[in-house]
């Protein structure tokens, strides 16, 4: 098989490719997030309910990437690829003629649908045609692209909002979509070492669930879970918090906080490179504990503490994500499309879950009740990647037995 290595042109391509691919799907994800507040005031709809314009795209997105992961198994990767940003771009346009919340809701279902076609499959792709020793810095350079996707949507939701309305900037941010997509179609390579099956059902099934029977993907799926869901919970009520006294921020200031997200390109990159020199085990349990570290520094009331606390906490996520969902194409050695998807479908579900549920916590007891909810993911997620560590030492010692003998 011929692998892309790092160095080449091709290399260059593919990821500033999947980058671009990363950057549509997670910017118009997220669009809504820093508008709950104003959806509670023009709708008259509460926090939690305002919530579900991001919580109801992510859970549809979580199911949808099990069937997307099995189709491109048949399909192809590419083309799958293709039709999800297109689409997604062009609801993004269509979200800002939504009449009523309902509406607005139902577009969002339909929109996390389609996002689907990106994540899991992306992640296969760079399983297939990266070489390994370059996986862990191109993964990384991917998840990036979720970083600066998540970022520009917020940054751009805010500063429309101010400056205009919400309706405009998600006109805006559908068009912007729409001329990255043409690049992404021009700039991806196409996949050399995909072999298509047959779309059989009952056999993508039974690969589907041999997944399942791994624990150590089933560890790295709680810990895809976990992370995400503490990970919305704290961006989802962080804008109510400051938009209220004692701080008193706009819609567009609070929007360029999320400027942070800018770490997390930094992180991700920067883990993936530390997993291929120091192992995956270590970075990753580094990269949770500062995580829960930047939770537990946002309950200082002052701003600028406060929003340190949240540049710790996003440079923690996104590096654990970026080996976590690494690990996940590494162990697989079969499906990956699928083996992703699954963790996909854990990472969203988790993303809806914890993002719905944090709402009530944010109801009853404020950010402390936030950051409690969250504290209890992240430990999760800690004794997860403890076990896998403690995997990996019993593999390590087996291999060098079995070679002793």
């Amino acid at each position: 098989m011929t692998y892309i290595k790092k160095g080449t042109k091709e290399f260059k391509l593919a990821n500033l490719a999947l980058f671009a691919a990363a950057f549509i799907v997670f910017a118009n994800l997220y669009i809504t997030q820093p508008l709950f507040p104003q959806f509670s005031e023009e709708f008259g709809v509460s926090p939690t309910v305002a919530s579900l314009s991001l919580s109801l795209a992510t859970g549809i997105l979580s199911v949808s990437l099990i069937l997307f992961g099995s189709l491109s198994e048949a399909w192809g990767r590419k083309r799958l690829m293709t039709f999800s940003i297109f689409a997604s771009s062009l609801l993004s346009i269509a979200l800002a003629f939504a009449p009523t919340f309902e509406t607005l809701l139902l577009l969002r279902v339909v929109q996390g649908f389609v996002f689907a076609g990106i994540p899991a499959i992306a992640m296969a792709y760079l399983g297939e045609e990266m070489d390994p020793s370059s996986l862990g810095i191109a993964m990384g350079l991917y998840i990036s692209g979720n970083s600066i996707g998540g970022l520009s949507g917020r940054v751009i939701m805010g500063t429309m909002t101010d400056l205009f309305t919400w309706q405009i900037g998600m006109i805006f941010l559908g068009v912007l979509s729409l001329i990255v997509s043409i690049y992404f179609v021009w700039a991806l390579p196409e996949s050399r070492n995909f072999i298509p099956r047959k779309l059989e059902m009952k056999g993508l099934t039974k690969s589907l669930f041999s997944h399942l029977k791994d624990p150590w993907l089933i560890c790295l799926f709680g810990i895809a879970f976990t992370l995400m869901g503490s990970f919305v919970t704290l961006y989802n009520y962080i804008s109510y918090q400051l938009i209220a006294p004692p701080y008193l921020l706009s819609a567009g200031v609070v929007g360029w906080i999320f400027i942070v997200y800018l770490v997390g390109t930094f992180s991700s990159a920067w883990f993936g490179s530390l997993s291929d020199r120091l192992g995956r085990q270590k970075v990753l349990i580094t990269g949770i504990i500062i995580m829960l570290s930047g939770a537990l520094i946002t309950l200082n009331v002052h701003l600028l503490i406060k929003i340190v606390g949240i540049i710790v906490f996003t440079f923690g996520f996104f590096g654990s994500h970026s080996i976590a969902s690494g690990w996940v194409s590494y162990r697989a050695k079969k499906d990956k499309a699928q083996a992703s998807s699954l963790y996909l479908f854990a990472y969203y579900f988790g993303s809806s879950v914890g993002g719905t549920t944090g709402g009530i916590f944010w109801t009853k007891w404020g950010w402390n009740g936030v950051i409690a909810f969250i504290s209890v993911f992240i430990i999760t997620s800690f004794f997860l990647a403890v076990i896998l560590w403690i995997f990996s030492r019993k593999a390590a010692t087996k291999l060098e037995n079995h070679l002793q003998y």
